[in-house]
């Protein structure tokens, strides 16, 4: 079977392997505070060209959020997002769980825009019972979205501008950031990235590590105290130097982007070959999630040899489907799957 599920089918990218081999009896102190945590924390500073920055690592993408989210907001206060986002569709009610509402609202492509958020904001605040409704005080996006889409540049800083005229915070869910950012059509950096957001985090699990995710933290007045709640949360890990390791390896001679770009050119590669074997998408990704409508007879043809993910009934003879490629992709798999789809 040759799956397309997911980017993180895999273990882990062979470098981090044999860093953690090499390392293996090291005696280092614990939860986070080891020399391979700090260089870590220092390479991801100097790549998002903010040495003010706080760099915390945390094991997953849903840990990340809840605790980023629960450190922000007081017991009034809940999180703006997109309806297709992670956070309302695939977490469990993970940030409910913490005494957070979600409040999520239609948006276009998986993405939210500057005005939904000025709207949202003018919403609550001209209602003359708003002390008696949940507040927005923070937007939660994620580069890719869901549906593999990206921000623009413009759109990332017309989204700044209007947390910053609404008195809201702006967190980045980086679980893919890597193949977003080596997206031919991204039109900004890490440190664009940086500029921008209060708090993001740099996705490993999805990007060549075994597991964990890289918080960053910029906006000094939500840096404080941030170890307690991890703490409190349950996402100190004892053996700390494990994901501090897997991220220093990741930042060394720009591995990280290295393999994100592997990432994207073989779904360029499915991408272009899928549209010249006439299918249609349900969502135009620029990224490595490409959600394509495919035959139902199709796709009993492809059980036999491939995996991939069940989206939706797209019509009647017809579902969407997700192929997603990795940094851990093989070209020949590409290719026979193409040939397959003819």
């Amino acid at each position: 079977m040759i799956r397309f599920n997911c980017d993180y089918l895999e273990g882990a990218h062979p470098r981090i392997m044999q860093a953690l081999m090499d390392t293996n009896m090291v005696q280092t102190v614990g939860y986070g505070e080891d020399e391979y945590c700090e260089e870590a924390r220092e390479k991801i500073k100097e790549a998002c060209k903010c040495e003010e920055a706080e760099v915390h690592f945390l094991v997953g993408g849903t840990q990340a959020n809840m605790t980023v989210i629960a450190s922000i907001l007081r017991p009034h206060q809940a999180v703006l997002c997109v309806k297709e986002g992670h956070i309302n569709v695939h977490e469990t009610g993970a940030i409910e769980a913490t005494g957070h509402k979600v409040m999520a609202i239609g948006g276009k492509d998986g993405k939210l825009t500057a005005e939904q958020i000025r709207e949202a904001h003018k919403n609550h605040w001209e209602d003359g019972a708003h002390e008696h409704i949940t507040q927005p005080k923070l937007v939660y996006i994620s580069n890719p979205t869901e549906l593999g889409t990206i921000y623009s540049k413009a759109e990332l800083e017309e989204i700044r501008k209007a947390c910053d005229d609404c008195n809201m915070y702006l967190f980045l869910d980086g679980a893919r950031l890597g193949y977003g950012l080596m997206s031919e059509e991204s039109d900004f950096t890490l440190e664009d990235v940086a500029k921008n957001c209060d708090v993001f985090y740099i996705g490993g699990t999805k990007v060549g590590a075994l597991f964990g995710e890289a918080v960053v933290i910029t906006n000094k007045a939500l840096q404080e105290d941030f170890r307690y709640i991890i703490k409190q949360k349950g996402g100190m890990l004892a053996k700390g130097r494990l994901l501090g390791i897997q991220f220093l390896e990741l930042f060394k001679d720009g591995l990280y982007f290295e393999i994100s770009a592997h990432a994207m050119r073989l779904a360029k590669l499915l991408k272009e070959g899928l549209i010249k074997a006439g299918y249609k998408f349900y969502a135009d990704s620029p990224t490595n999630q490409l959600f394509v409508i495919v035959s139902d007879d199709k796709l009993k043809q492809l059980d036999e040899k491939y995996s991939y993910e069940y989206q939706m009934r797209y019509d009647e003879t017809s579902s969407v489907i997700r192929f997603c490629t990795s940094w851990a992709t093989k070209e020949e798999n590409v290719l026979a799957l193409l040939e397959d789809m003819k």
